[in-house]
């Protein structure tokens, strides 16, 4: 970037801002909005919104922010985007992924941000799935073999456009992002605007976030995690990001957290659990808790954190589909074994099959009311939005035991879905990746527990010729994102099915790990 649009140094800021008394996370929202245009209206012109921290180390005010987005989405409209269109974004681990997603929000087209682990293959179904107007490419990173591709730089942003965010209905799309769904194909999960001004039952709920924090999220610029989590939210109230430059290993967290002067960390549970591995680690005079969340957080680690650095850790229970709506706060720790609690203006339930709710106390699958703010719009079909519902209820597929006091207790999935790394995985996608292989007869898809605390994804097949375990994986990575590829490949002579002929994932599972746990 040049000119305007070049960063600028400043020194940190510090301290804590609580937020007001009178704070309504359950406020309606305003309209006309745009989503854009609210993430960036809080900060002062001069303060510090983002640090890069690691070599490079950058710093961008809110003002470098609001030009840098302006000149993005006027961009996007040389490039004849018109509100309504879509924008598959193919970029990798920068800060212009959260620049150009917002500048298309601002523009009003809709961007559609993906991993950039994705193969040619995932990604072409993406495309022709979505029907993108524009597709912008970073180098390095898998496009789609068709359809109308720009690279990222020669998308020349305009430093002298003004940030003028399209308003209209808070209801109309924003964005839409890709989850695994269980016929084994990505869904197309279509947010609207008002999704972001939701977000904000969780500034009090889980965050425990003020103006003056520092939050330091662990992950890359292109994951929607850090996307939402790291970036948007800090900055809707006006507070400071920090990102690790692409490259830095979680033995370098520690290091960066002291330096940085965060107050707030933010990682999948993996990433505490790596950072508790060092023999040594820095004193953290300014943090005062971490948050967690894409997988369950064990009573366990939550001690063993709390022990050796001396703050808590918060969890947070969401989807794709409505973000993080139960979390344990600052205010309000979770109890052992439980998750938290349904955050204030959010309406949970746990509902048997039937969609009725069932008493407390009693396990249900998770089911969030349609009239939830931050609940999707819906999966993209044909192009539109539909949202399925049971009753008044979304019903999510995970199992749940909500508590006398409220507390949800985390069951597990009520189908087979896969958590890696905090990415849900479909065992349908990964078990197609071999259909092309003649060796393999019959496959599944499971994630094993193989320690405590400790699951993987491991393919379970029925040779009908030797393979080797190489093959195998050579075959899962030109099929499969990174995340997606199984970590154990185990022969059987049979895999295990119902009287109705139906694969029985949890019986393998269970056979596996007992199998483990004897040895």
């Amino acid at each position: 970037m040049s000119g305007d649009l070049q960063p600028r140094r400043a020194g940190p800021s510090t301290g804590v801002m609580p937020l007001p008394d009178d704070f309504d996370p359950a406020a309606p929202c305003p309209a006309p909005f745009n989503l854009a245009g609210y993430v960036l209206a809080a900060g002062d012109e001069d303060k510090i919104a983002l640090e890069v921290l690691g070599g490079g180390a950058v710093r961008w005010t809110f003002g470098d922010l609001r030009r840098a987005v302006a000149g993005y989405a006027a961009a996007l409209r040389t490039e004849g985007l018109a509100p309504g269109d879509k924008l598959l974004m193919r970029l990798g681990n920068t800060v212009e992924f959260p620049l150009l997603f917002l500048a298309a929000v601002a523009a009003g087209v809709v961007p559609v941000p993906t991993s950039a682990a994705l193969t040619v293959e995932e990604v072409d179904w993406i495309a022709a799935d979505l029907a993108p107007a524009l597709t912008v490419q970073a180098p390095g990173v898998a496009g789609p073999s068709r359809g109308r591709v720009v690279a990222l730089e020669a998308l020349v942003p305009d430093r002298d456009a003004p940030l003028a965010p399209v308003p209209g209905d808070p209801d109309r799309m924003a964005y839409v992002v890709y989850t695994s769904g269980s016929s084994g194909r990505p869904r197309a999960v279509a947010h609207a605007h008002r999704a972001i001004w939701a977000r904000r039952m969780m500034w009090r709920d889980w965050y425990g976030m003020g103006p003056e924090d520092r939050i330091l999220h662990a992950g890359a610029f292109n994951w929607t995690y850090t996307l939402g989590v790291g970036l948007l939210d800090p900055w809707a109230m006006g507070a400071t990001a920090l990102i690790p430059e692409a490259g830095t290993d979680s033995a370098a967290l520690p290091e960066a957290l002291a330096a940085s002067g965060a107050s707030i960390f933010a990682a999948v549970p993996g990433v505490y659990r790596q950072i508790l591995k060092q023999e040594a680690l820095p004193r953290l005079p300014r943090l005062r808790h971490g948050l967690t969340a894409g997988e369950a957080l064990p009573d366990s680690l939550r001690a063993a954190w709390r022990d050796r650095v001396g703050t808590e850790l918060y969890e947070a229970l969401g989807m794709s589909e409505c973000s993080t709506f139960i979390s344990a706060h600052p205010g309000r720790q979770a109890p052992p074994g439980h998750a938290g609690f349904a955050q204030a203006g959010r309406r949970i339930a746990a509902l048997d099959a039937d969609g009725v709710e069932v008493a407390r106390g009693t396990s249900g699958v998770l089911g969030v009311h349609r009239g939830d703010p931050g609940l999707m719009l819906g999966y993209l079909e044909g192009g539109r939005p539909r949202l399925p519902l049971t009753g008044d209820w979304f019903v999510t597929g995970d199992m749940v035991e909500i508590a006398s006091d409220g507390a949800v207790r985390y069951l597990g999935r009520g189908d087979d879905m896969m958590n890696a790394g905090g990415f849900r995985v479909s065992p349908l996608e990964v078990e197609k990746a071999f259909h092309g292989r003649p060796e393999i007869g019959e496959a599944a898809a499971v994630e094993v527990k193989i320690k405590a605390d400790v699951t993987v994804i491991a393919l379970f097949y029925v040779a009908a010729a030797p393979v080797t375990e190489a093959a195998l994986a050579a075959e899962a990575a030109q099929h499969l994102a990174r995340y997606k590829q199984p970590r154990l490949y185990i022969p059987v002579e049979t895999l295990p099915k119902g009287r109705t002929g139906k694969l029985d994932r949890r019986a393998l599972r269970a056979a596996y790990e007992a199998r483990h746990d004897q040895a």
